[in-house]
């Protein structure tokens, strides 16, 4: 009998102004369990990242995807969350060098896989596939915040994570955008519609 491979997928940063989204897509191996897996927001930074690398050496397959600041303003941000989580399933099945069966995806609509799809409201909750693909994506994006705040320190965005702070808007007035801003969002936008009157 062959064995059913269901991966989990979620993703982190749908709601800050800069950055990429990234999605994580992650099947469990039943052998090799992982304690403590739940929704990764409900866990601190330092757990999160205890988690992270059980799920890089436990985990039967991972995979990461994720759609840049300038696909996001080209296709919005829900379409661009799609995306990523196509990727990460697809770096997922190249790395496990199959598909898995079934994809349980967190929220309401799924992306478009060539595999069965469910949706789950609070999935990462509820499911502990999920939770991991959850952890894999906020330790992915916060660590490439980290290196946006080394590379433009005066924004804060190892504090924030480039989520619409008022610490965020201030700086984001005083210094205007940076590249990596998406340039669709509101406040990204109107500042930029401010530097070019």
């Amino acid at each position: 009998m062959s064995i059913i491979w269901v991966c989990g997928v979620d993703e982190a940063g749908r709601g800050p102004l800069v950055g990429a989204v990234v999605a994580g897509a992650v099947v469990l191996d039943p052998e090799n369990p992982i304690e403590g897996l739940r929704d990764s927001k409900k866990l601190s930074a330092a757990r999160r990242e205890y988690l992270y690398e059980q799920i890089m050496e436990k985990a039967k397959a991972w995979g990461i995807g994720q759609a840049s600041p300038a696909e996001i303003d080209h296709m919005n941000i829900l379409q661009a969350t799609m995306l990523a989580m196509r990727r990460a399933v697809e770096d997922l099945a190249t790395r496990m060098g199959s598909w898995p069966n079934k994809a349980l995806i967190d929220g309401n609509r799924c992306p478009e896989l060539p595999i069965a799809a469910e949706a789950i409201i609070k999935g990462d909750a509820k499911e502990p596939a999920i939770s991991a693909a959850s952890i894999l994506a906020k330790v992915t994006r916060d660590r490439q915040m980290q290196i946006l705040h080394e590379r433009h320190p005066h924004y804060g965005f190892a504090q924030h994570m480039g989520y619409p702070t008022e610490a965020h808007f201030a700086a984001l007035k005083e210094y205007g955008a940076c590249e990596e801003h998406r340039k669709s969002f509101s406040p990204v936008r109107k500042v930029l519609e401010l530097q070019t009157h």
